[in-house]
């Protein structure tokens, strides 16, 4: 999970970047009425601690809606480009006492992953909003700069899961939903799936419509127990199928489920996490923050994903 700017004090490169920003900042409307809030409020007491806080803001809103982190193995990297070398499965064979060895040696095939995609969102304030905006209202504009963030990255590691061909799924198929209602036995295909191909199936992900449907399944209402706290349902997770930790987002399919052994299947590089950057335009009486992230990812092992598909996509 990205780091909070306490923590992130403890890298070179942040405090380096982050002593720009306080330069930067000085000229900044929006900023500088955010710090004169906080500071007025005992919040923070400098231009250094209104920028702390305006990234944890972000950073902390953002948490509850990285769900793609969830479903795929996540690294950080400090390289524009990692490669990834897998083993391919070699074949034993029945050979004669004494006979000769057949020798093929390891074969290998290697999966480049760029971290060349950038996710960036940004508010925009005149010098006039800066002027007259309460901190309550600031605030909320920062935490839906981490929410879109943290969606936009989670849509993108659902999109590539859904973008693996049927063929190349476990099983050599999809799995088909009849345009029924999400069973405990599809459940139980799914993860028959992976298993099928000597992978360890330990996360099924979803919309929120077949979470619905589950949970009318007798065989999943038993195996769980969700105490009046939730299952830690503010960030995707509501419960467990077999070996599986099993997530909702909105930004999965309506219809399709995934069932994945997450470690081999893919991976999320992290080159930069989310921060944050004032950005002004004087000319154009502009003034903002933005947040972004640099990533990259990729399928490594798309037979330890299982999809199952056409579910009924109402309740």
């Amino acid at each position: 999970m990205p780091k909070f700017h306490e923590g992130l004090l403890n890298e070179e490169w942040y405090k380096v970047e982050f002593e720009q920003q306080i330069k930067r900042a000085a000229g900044n409307p929006w900023i500088n009425a955010y710090a004169k809030l906080g500071m007025k409020e005992g919040i923070f007491s400098d231009m250094a601690g209104a920028l702390g806080k305006i990234h944890d803001v972000v950073v902390e809103a953002a948490k509850p809606n990285l769900i793609g982190r969830q479903i795929i193995d996540t690294r950080t990297t400090t390289e524009a480009l990692e490669r990834f070398v897998k083993a391919k499965t070699s074949a034993a064979y029945v050979g004669a006492e004494g006979g000769n060895v057949r020798i093929s040696g390891e074969r290998y095939e290697t999966v480049d992953i760029q971290t060349n995609i950038i996710i960036k969102d940004s508010v925009e304030w005149t010098r006039e909003f800066a002027e007259d905006a309460r901190w309550n209202v600031m605030n909320r504009q920062l935490e839906e700069l981490g929410r879109s963030v943290a969606e936009l990255e989670t849509a993108k590691i659902i999109a590539l899961y859904e973008g693996i061909a049927a063929a190349d799924l476990a099983g050599n198929a999809e799995i088909a939903g009849g345009a029924a209602v999400l069973s405990w036995s599809k459940v139980v295909e799914m993860w028959d799936a992976v298993e099928g191909e000597n992978f360890e199936a330990d996360t099924m992900f979803m919309h929120p419509k077949q979470v619905s449907q589950l949970f009318t399944a007798t065989e999943f209402i038993n195996s769980q127990y969700i105490p009046s706290a939730g299952a830690r349902l503010s960030r995707g997770e509501i419960g467990q199928a077999l070996t599986m930790n099993v997530l909702k987002s909105s930004k999965c399919t309506n219809g399709k489920v995934h069932a994945v052994s997450k470690y081999p299947a893919g991976v999320l590089l992290i080159r930069r996490d989310i921060t944050t950057d004032p950005w002004e335009d004087p000319r154009a009486g502009k003034f903002g923050i933005v947040a972004h992230e640099r990533i990259g990812y990729g399928i490594l092992r798309s037979k330890a994903v299982a999809r199952g598909t056409n579910f009924k996509t109402t309740f």
